[in-house]
């Protein structure tokens, strides 16, 4: 079974900065990825319309983050 978690940030008045490093789009053209300077993978839903919006920020990388690939079956 798979369970969905909803993804929270909780910051104070500023945002974390994300200095875009690596950008790659899904397949399905759908989804935006970005990585960051700071280490962070930010993942960006993107409309028919071209409107992008924020889905996800991971946290862990303790490096910047220079290269997204796509994995493949």
């Amino acid at each position: 079974m798979k369970v969905s978690v909803q993804a929270v940030a909780v910051w104070g008045k500023i945002a974390p900065s994300h200095s875009i490093t690596a950008i790659m789009i899904t397949d399905d053209q759908q989804t935006i990825v970005t990585g960051s300077k700071e280490g962070q993978i930010c993942l960006w839903d993107l409309s028919s319309e071209l409107k992008i919006s924020s889905k996800e920020i991971l946290f862990g990388h303790t490096a910047s983050v220079t290269c997204l690939a796509k994995a493949r079956e």
